[in-house]
């Protein structure tokens, strides 16, 4: 390696949480050091562990490291995500979600050649825990749509499309129905997109989308929907390229971001070696374009794409018998 060249330095808050967390964040951290770059890693606890040890899953001390990163790394939380990720995001007002949905090789892809973006807005909808109450008859739970939030997710994702050469944005409702709420979505959509003439818009029902997701999944480029749409989606999305975990995703706001795998924590193989790294190393990278490392990042994601192509060395769930750690190596040394 050449170390003649002035490395850039980050501060990096590094949150394993729990199970597997810990494991592929691990891997994780061991290829991100061969890369040309100075981290500065700060770890914090989270997660049901964390809440177990110290009766609160998410300590004001790792809201503290995270506010004062360029960047956060999570692994993964059990039972106590909503406590932790969704609080995360809310105090960081980490407004966009993030997850590409693409085809690697080697990963039980149900197509070869797709390659999309979900835009999901993050911060209202359904996912309010405090607007959820119940009744003498069962349950109420409000759904939150505002004018402000939905375009300024709108607003991002068209602004994505345009800086990564995308040519299409589809806007995902449900306004046949929801005709307030979704209907609000719509129109707002249609006003954003009169902003960028450039790039094509349409927009479909979500259940129809989830139907060509199925039938015609290489059709879409950027895809912008409201909460709840998006979380069922992007895993309907991880379906067709083989799974959860070759899925990153990321969490933009105003005062940082979050980058995380969307499997989960995983207890049922925790601790045994053989979680699947690959879908937090892509979040890394995500990371990377995200500080404006992209040269970095194109080596890294070059060097997951060459073990992937090989297909000697994979995780149990892409049909290989490789640990965690021999993955890593492997993509380490195709550095």
């Amino acid at each position: 390696m050449n170390t003649s060249k002035t490395k850039n330095k980050y501060q990096i808050a590094v949150v394993p949480g729990d199970g597997i967390g810990k494991e592929v964040m691990e891997a994780t951290i061991f290829v991100l050091d061969e890369l040309d770059i100075d981290f500065d890693y700060v770890y914090g606890e989270a997660g049901d562990e964390c809440g177990q040890k110290n009766g609160n899953p998410l300590p004001e001390e790792t809201l503290d490291i995270i506010r004062n990163a360029d960047a956060c790394l999570f692994g993964a939380a059990g039972e106590t995500a909503a406590d932790v990720i969704v609080k995360i995001r809310q105090e960081m007002k980490m407004y966009a979600n993030l997850r590409p949905v693409k085809t690697y090789p080697n990963t039980n892809a149900l197509f070869d050649d797709v390659d999309f973006m979900i835009v999901r807005e993050n911060t209202e909808g359904l996912y309010i825990a405090d607007q959820e109450e119940l009744t003498e008859d069962g349950a109420i739970a409000k759904r939150i749509i505002t004018r402000k939030a939905e375009e300024r997710i709108i607003d991002y994702a068209f602004n994505y499309a345009k800086e990564n050469n995308k040519s299409k944005v589809t806007g995902v409702h449900k306004a046949n129905v929801l005709k307030k709420s979704d209907g609000l979505f719509k129109d707002v959509f249609y006003e954003v997109a009169e902003r960028y003439p450039e790039i094509e818009t349409e927009d479909f029902y979500v259940d129809a989308t989830a139907m060509y997701l199925i039938t015609q999944p290489q059709s879409f480029e950027v895809i912008v929907t409201t909460n709840l749409f998006g979380d069922i989606l992007s895993d309907e999305g991880a379906g067709l390229v083989g799974g959860l975990g070759v899925i990153p995703s990321a969490n933009i706001g105003e005062d940082g971001a979050l980058f995380e795998p969307v499997h989960g924590s995983a207890p049922d193989i925790a601790g045994e070696g053989k979680a699947n790294p690959i879908a937090m190393m892509l979040s890394a990278i995500m990371m990377l374009r995200y500080i404006g490392e992209n040269e970095e990042a194109d080596k890294f994601d070059a060097a997951i794409l060459k073990v992937l192509n090989d297909g000697k060395i994979l995780t149990r769930d892409l049909g290989g018998s490789s640990s965690t750690m021999e993955v890593a190596e492997a993509i380490k040394n195709n550095l």
